[in-house]
């Protein structure tokens, strides 16, 4: 499947014009060559129209006969905004597919999680993006797999089955298929010195620019719970839970892309992590979307116009992102930080890796729900909230992560004791990504709404903001950005 005749022109011509800023959206198939690049190749003779096709994904184009792009990598764009945005059983299926939920449990997990049938969920990926989900996580294996084998020196068993290939006969049919190279002739071209270090692994994560680090590393140094994250320098740290046991990971821009060095008790959660850093840092984003849409608003075209490059920080786990969310309520960052601290050190699990400030996970729902909250510091009615959320979590009636329907999962966050709308609106904005929530009656927003001259009315407000979808997320945090200090209803 390729796209619509009408999105041809408009392909092309950022194909022309080599723009950077569709890598990710789309893929560039030539049939005179047999390669599929990025839009923004560099290859110094563009393609002929009558020799170019337009696909909406790698998978897509692969099981069309084409190869991936040896100069360009088309498998290392940032991840299409696209699915940030959709709210719809496309959307979340491709979301969980990056998770990994496929290569874990198979596309029958993959539709049970989405109450649909395989046929049904098939047909609707076929249909909508050129490839089923086997074919989709066939692709992102490839290039989990070009990862470890280029920044590696694992032996090429151990790479197979750490990128979730169920075998090496598997393995290397998929390496020469997609990149039209063995496995180590693949090592041998694209070895980059520096990436491997003893006993971490260091890779590159794109983005799309512009990127306002300060003010996303000042968000996430404020909010580091101490054992479980971690600022120093410019370089942000925590630990993350995976599938499959923990990790470490550090995360610091350089040179036009997040160098993210992780330290894993397991190869096979490599793609789990870089899933979850990416959410974090929200680098799937377009941020020049995002700024045309704002623009449009003369109120907020000049306070936008200072931070194009701002993100909307996700969260590298649901749970923890939602517990959190309960512990700041009515309290202050600070107070927050020192709650959740308490928290980790009386319930959290003590980490294996050895790293002088970074101790233990963040503990789980399980442990939380079943846990004596009593000398926290919290009232009583909020330590009820805590226990009702992490149960609701641990029997799996509630999930939090990117693939949940996020109107339900709202609905069914306000349906909890102790979570109201703000709550549980800024636990779907940052655990679930969704792009287009808004939080009318988070005070920060009605000061900041103030002084643009929205008034102070939730409803006024709400009304004004119909105009920021789908980027209402994008524009909660330009008007927190107006503030100084950061609201602590943000917290």
């Amino acid at each position: 499947m390729t796209v619509s005749t009408v999105d041809f022109e408009r392909c092309y011509r950022a194909v022309e014009s080599r723009d950077a800023r569709f890598d990710g959206w789309f893929i560039t198939a030539v049939k005179t060559t047999g390669i599929y690049c990025r839009p923004s190749c560099p290859t110094p003779v563009r393609p002929k129209r009558e020799n170019v096709s337009f696909y909406p994904t790698a998978a897509a184009a692969q099981l069309a006969g084409f190869r991936a792009c040896k100069r360009c990598r088309p498998d290392a764009s940032p991840g299409s905004p696209e699915w940030n945005v959709r709210g719809d059983l496309v959307g979340r299926a491709m979301r969980l597919i990056a998770e990994g939920i496929v290569d874990r449990d198979g596309v029958a997990g993959l539709a049970r999680r989405l109450a649909v049938s395989e046929r049904h969920l098939h047909r609707l990926l076929l249909s909508e993006l050129g490839a089923g989900p086997l074919a989709i996580a066939r692709a992102q294996r490839a290039q989990t797999a070009r990862t470890l084998i280029e920044t590696t020196d694992l032996p090429f068993i151990d790479v197979a089955f750490a990128a979730g290939f169920e075998s090496v006969r598997q393995f290397n049919d998929s390496v020469r298929e997609v990149f039209a190279l063995t496995p180590t002739a693949l090592r041998t071209s694209g070895r980059r010195r520096g990436d491997v270090v003893e006993g971490a692994l260091t890779l590159r994560l794109p983005y799309r620019p512009p990127l306002d680090w300060p003010a996303l590393f000042g968000w996430l140094r404020v909010r580091a719970v101490p054992g479980v994250a971690h600022t120093n320098g410019n370089s942000y740290r925590r630990t993350l839970r995976l599938p499959r046991g923990a990790a470490i990971v550090s995360l610091e821009p350089v040179n036009g892309h997040i160098n993210c060095t992780l330290k894993l008790e397991s190869m096979s959660d490599l793609t789990t992590a870089v899933r979850q850093c990416r959410r974090l840092l929200d680098l799937d984003a377009d941020p020049l979307s995002v700024v045309e849409v704002l623009s449009k608003d003369r109120r907020l075209s000049s306070i936008v116009k200072k931070h194009p490059g701002l993100r909307a920080p996700g969260a590298v786990d649901g749970p923890e992102l939602a517990i959190q969310a309960v512990l700041g309520q009515q309290v202050s960052l600070a107070a927050a930080r020192t709650l959740a601290a308490r928290l980790v050190t009386a319930h959290g699990d003590v980490i294996k890796i050895a790293d002088p400030t970074l101790t233990h996970l963040f503990p789980g729902a399980d442990i939380i729900a079943e846990a004596d909250l009593s000398k926290l510091g919290v009232p009583a009615t909020r330590r009820a909230t805590l226990h009702a959320l992490a149960a609701a979590i641990a029997r799996g009636t509630l999930t939090l992560d990117p693939g949940a329907d996020r109107a339900e999962t709202f609905h069914e966050l306000l349906a909890l004791p102790g979570i109201g709308e703000w709550t549980a609106g800024y636990i779907v904005m940052r655990a679930l990504g969704d792009p287009d929530t808004f939080l009318p009656s988070d005070l920060g927003i009605k000061k900041a709404g103030a002084r643009l001259g929205l008034g102070t009315n939730p409803r006024a407000i709400s009304e004004h903001a119909a105009a920021w979808r789908p980027w209402r997320t994008y524009a909660t945090h330009q008007l927190w950005a107006t503030l100084t200090p950061t609201p602590k209803e943000a917290s």
